[in-house]
């Protein structure tokens, strides 16, 4: 067996240790906006829902309960103008990292086929590619890519790091490109809550598919947008003919969300109130923290959406963190995320509106 180093990249978050010790011994202490990992409570009707469901001794199944896919499908209808969406369209998974480095591995990829995934993006598609003992590319423009053995399309939109959004327009031909010649897309949509200064669309919207999902398959979260990251609660919606073969495999895997989950799930997604609460919040974050950083010479590109600010000063990633390290703030390289990243950082704005605070302060 080849060890772990020949098979999968270095884990990026390592590199950053010694900037975050440096970041942890200002004397105002740490504010880190490296990760984006939610910091506000979950909400009193999802804790409820968990409570009330915590004596669950039985297994779970992987479908969910039919009160879960309920929820999803009428959530997927109601927030992403989806249509005739079924308990066959949907799929609970156990958050959207592990899908995203497994997905290749259950798909049945192998050696030979491609997957291909933005210049700039999430590490992990990377890494299921690398599991599978796929092949593995960076994209542009994806129909610009040479479809052939190409078997996995990611598409990120709101994008992490940069929060790009990728136009409706953009978004039909993409479609329109893969189902020409034959290409699986995965659409990780799991900011697409959390626009801006655009309104992110889903590849589930009939004006991208023409209201058809073959080939499609959508990926979303409820970490953000509800504070759910330690509940790891996700859904796949799109094509039954992928979502179908996923299950089973799934089944074999014992990949299960728990019951207590996938009640708080039901309560969260059947809830709007709490999504627009916390949208405020960060909507306030961001805009302090944008004013900050701008005001300090930085230049925020793209950030539509998502909850980051992709910012630069033209300088190497690597300096920009520490210069912020040294005033008590840690951010994340951007190339952690590709080369392209070189010379950007990426800030998150999940902090608290105390340490945002200190982190205006700083910058100021």
């Amino acid at each position: 067996m080849s060890a772990v180093s020949d098979r999968l990249p270095t884990f990026p978050w390592d590199k950053l240790e010694p900037y975050k010790k440096t970041a942890t011994a200002h004397p105002d202490g740490i504010v880190d906006l490296s990760v984006g990992t939610p910091v506000d409570p979950v909400p009193d009707l999802v804790q409820q829902a968990l409570v009330a469901a915590a004596d669950s001794p039985g297994y779970p199944t992987v479908w969910g309960t039919p009160a879960l896919r309920d929820a999803i499908t009428g959530w997927v209808e109601r927030r992403l103008g989806a249509r005739g969406i079924t308990h066959r369209h949907v799929l609970p998974i156990v958050g959207s990292k592990e899908l995203v480095a497994w997905l290749p591995t259950q798909l049945g990829l192998g050696p030979g086929d491609r997957v291909a995934y933005p210049r700039l993006a999430y590490p992990t598609y990377e890494v299921g590619a690398r599991l599978a003992r796929a092949e593995y590319e960076v994209y542009d423009d994806p129909t610009e890519l040479n479809p052939e053995g190409l078997k996995l399309l990611w598409l990120n939109s709101p994008s992490n790091p940069t929060g790009k959004v990728l136009s409706k327009s953009e978004l039909t031909r993409i479609v329109a490109w893969a189902r020409e010649h034959g290409v699986l897309i995965f659409s990780d949509e799991c900011y697409l809550e959390l626009g801006w200064d655009a309104d992110p669309v889903s590849v589930l919207h009939p004006d991208v598919n023409g209201g058809s999902y073959d080939g499609l398959v959508a990926v979303h979260s409820l970490s953000k947008r509800s504070n759910l990251a330690g509940y790891r609660a996700a859904f796949l919606a799109g094509d039954p003919a992928v979502l179908g073969p996923l299950l089973e495999i799934r089944k074999h895997g014992g990949m299960m969300t728990p019951a207590p989950t996938q009640a708080a799930v039901v309560a969260a997604l059947g809830d709007d109130t709490h999504v627009h609460e916390q949208r405020a919040r960060y909507a306030a974050r961001r805009k302090a923290l944008r004013e900050a950083l701008e005001g300090h010479g930085f230049r925020i590109e793209h950030s539509e959406a998502s909850l980051y600010l992709w910012a630069t000063r033209g300088e190497s990633c690597w300096d920009t963190v520490a210069h912020l390290a040294a005033l008590g703030i840690l951010v994340a390289p951007g190339d952690f995320y590709g080369e392209a990243g070189a010379q950007h950082v990426r800030v998150a704005f999940t902090a608290t509106d105390e340490r945002v605070e200190a982190a205006v302060k700083r910058l100021a």
